[in-house]
């Protein structure tokens, strides 16, 4: 399950794979497994998203956190929402 939500928050904030890996410590080759969803990041790397990002890691990995029934309905809430 690609990430598209992490990899457009890194855009957002105009960073390559390369600067934010730089940014938090991790290798360039870590940050992209974890935007394509080849690979969960551990407690540490999902803090330093966390941090760098001053996001919920929860809504940066949703994946991570809610079964894919639970991330159906809560991409549904925010839809009704907007």
């Amino acid at each position: 399950m690609e990430r598209k939500a992490l990899t457009q928050l890194r855009k957002k904030h105009q960073l390559t794979q390369q600067e934010l890996a730089k940014e938090l410590g991790i290798s360039t080759i870590y940050v992209r497994k974890i935007e394509k969803g080849d690979a969960d990041p551990g407690r540490d790397t999902l803090v330093k998203y966390e941090l760098f990002f001053n996001e919920d890691i929860k809504k940066l990995f949703p994946d991570i956190f809610y079964g894919s029934n639970e991330i159906d309905k809560e991409k549904q809430n925010d839809k009704e929402v907007i």
